[in-house]
């Protein structure tokens, strides 16, 4: 088993043998392009991401900046959108669902380093899978950690850090994230807390 088919297995591996560091510079050649989009050529984004990434919807969207390690390793469903300073560590297979939405600065990590130094320090280093489902809404300045999986429907509150799984149809936040409540039917009548839609259409 060579260094890439560790990673992709979740074992403890080496970034830079077996072809793993040329893999990331062609991603960055990539994300580099796709960060110096002049204002005029936003229409290309589309186009640069479904190159990148191993599988999305056909409708997708990220406002630059957006840094990851290997692209193909991201797979998004319908309708995903995320605001400027996403970052993806994407060692491990990151999988979004559909209409996920994503605000400023988020961070989702599946790469890690072993606690002890003398581990640490071997250069072995490693990528657990993070899956976020369907109609998922993640907060501004959140850190999602390398296992984690979020549930369907759930709302992620601006900075938390989730360091376990979330369960669907919730509203958790904090450092480290828990559940805040269930999201109930009475929250579909109002936009921001208790402020209720004046409008027919939503």
């Amino acid at each position: 088993m060579n260094q890439k088919e560790r990673m992709l297995s979740g074992l403890p591996y080496k970034a830079w043998l077996d072809g793993l560091e040329a893999e990331r510079e062609a991603c960055k050649a990539v994300i580099y392009q796709f960060n110096l989009l002049r204002p005029e050529e936003r229409d290309r984004i589309p186009e640069i991401l479904k190159g990148l990434f191993g599988k999305t919807g056909e409708d997708i969207w990220i406002e630059p900046p957006f840094h990851c390690d290997y692209g193909w390793n991201i797979e998004t469903g319908e309708n995903f959108f995320a605001n400027y300073g996403l970052t993806v560590l994407d060692v491990g297979k990151v999988i979004f669902g559909d209409n996920v939405v994503i605000a400023p600065n988020v961070s989702i990590y599946t790469a890690g380093h072993p606690i002890h130094p003398e581990s640490r320090n071997s250069g072995y280093e490693y990528g657990i899978p993070i899956s976020i489902g369907n109609n998922v809404w993640i907060g501004g300045s959140v850190v999602i950690l390398p296992g984690v999986a979020i549930g369907d429907n759930a709302v992620i509150g601006a900075g938390s850090v989730v360091t376990k799984d979330i369960p669907g149809n919730v509203i958790a936040a904090g450092n480290p994230c828990r559940v805040i409540r269930t999201i109930t039917e009475e929250d579909r009548d109002f936009y921001y807390k208790n402020r209720k839609f004046d409008v027919e259409d939503y």
